[in-house]
């Protein structure tokens, strides 16, 4: 599981989410550090269908297939059991500010990270298999 935090402080200029160069270099790093194809489950987010980004899987396909989920279909988008147990990490948490919050998601997915029978469990949830 690889995943990204990054909080939004309302700053001029700057991002309020993930842009698909940041996508980009993700599935890059991702790439790097296993050292083999990969294959993310994505839905409709926008920086998933940009035009470069698009073009980015397209020169990628030797070691990029992506599995591009229908139009609105939680169910079938493992992402949504993750957050699902993040969320109850953070569900009575009263943050004193943003970076305690991050500190918090952050350490809730390494914990989730490393426990990848939760991660199996929430891509079984989905009915979908992976074979190989």
């Amino acid at each position: 599981m690889f995943y990204s935090v990054r909080g939004y402080r309302g700053c001029r200029g700057e991002p309020k989410g993930i842009g698909w160069r940041d996508l980009r270099d993700l599935l890059v790093g991702a790439h790097i550090q296993l050292g083999s194809p990969i294959v993310p489950v994505w839905d409709n987010l926008r920086a998933h269908l940009m035009p470069p980004m698009q073009e980015f899987v397209r020169a990628s396909k030797d070691w990029l297939t992506v599995f591009q989920l229908p139009s609105y279909a939680p169910d079938l988008n493992p992402q949504e059991g993750i957050w699902s147990l993040a969320k109850r990490t953070i569900a009575n948490l009263a943050a004193a500010d943003l970076d305690q919050l991050a500190r918090t998601v952050k350490r809730s997915m390494k914990q989730i990270q490393y426990r990848p029978y939760l991660i199996d469990g929430c891509l079984a949830a989905t009915g979908l298999i992976m074979d190989g």
